[in-house]
């Protein structure tokens, strides 16, 4: 297996065919997978916004208000509104938003972007990620296209790539009911393949102002393996996030 960044990707605008650009600067094979940054797919469909786009309410202003007691920082109620509109439900408020998008992703500040965002203050994400990456993917010869995007990890420092959307394949391969090396029946084993290969792109995309947001993984092979789309965590089996209900913060 082997990956590719796509080269010389212009700025993204509202309205640009990624599909198109993609095309135009590598050649796809059929079975390859097409990791696209989210960041650009959010650009294309034009979810660019404004602070003054979000009038804070009183449960935002408070939130800044205790945001910035805590963190010393001053933080803007306005972006605590945004992140407010953009999730379904508040994980954590403290010391920072923890948020479940409208999708079923989880992470800090609805994955909100303040970075490269010309013209604009904030760049949101996609609204429903596996419906981007089909559009893009019926515009490729490559039949597989993942949506990526960057986040941290319980227990873990630092961010890794996740995958946000994906289409044309399923998110985990299952492997209960085959054997181990010692004949031993695995029962729990589904391996979430969709994130290990936005993880493996995002070392080749990179980061800030270096960064490219597509990369192309070439020869990856399934296997003979069974299939499941299970991905982001319901609440019933998440026990983490459970927990989080019951837990406050005491600096």
């Amino acid at each position: 297996m082997e990956l590719f960044p796509v080269p010389d990707v212009p700025e993204i605008r509202e309205g640009d065919d990624l599909a198109a650009l993609v095309s135009e600067r590598v050649d796809l094979r059929p079975n390859d997978v097409v990791c696209v940054a989210s960041t650009v797919v959010s650009k294309a469909e034009g979810r660019f916004a404004n602070l003054d786009d979000f009038p804070a309410g009183p449960r935002a202003r408070e939130i800044a208000a205790r945001l910035s007691e805590l963190t010393g920082d001053d933080k803007d109620p306005r972006f605590a509104q945004a992140v407010l509109e953009e999730s379904v439900d508040l994980v954590m408020d403290e010391p920072f938003l923890l948020t479940e998008t409208r999708f079923g992703h989880v992470g800090v500040n609805a994955g909100i972007d303040r970075s490269n965002v010309p013209d604009h203050d904030l760049l949101l994400l996609p609204k429903r990620p596996s419906e981007s990456a089909e559009r893009i993917r019926e515009g490729l010869i490559a039949d597989r296209v993942v949506v990526t995007d960057t986040c941290g990890r319980p227990f873990r420092h630092g961010q890794r790539g996740v995958a946000i959307g994906w289409a044309g394949m399923s998110a985990s391969r299952d492997w209960r009911g085959e054997a181990d090396r010692d004949g031993r029946e695995l029962g729990v084993t589904v391996e979430n393949v969709v994130d290990e290969l936005a993880a493996a792109a995002n070392l080749v995309q990179g980061e800030g102002a270096d960064g490219t947001p597509v990369v192309v993984v070439r020869d990856f092979e399934w296997g003979d393996h069974a299939e499941s789309d299970a991905h982001f965590r319901d609440i019933d089996s998440d026990f983490v996030r459970q927990a989080l209900r019951e837990w406050s913060y005491e600096p």
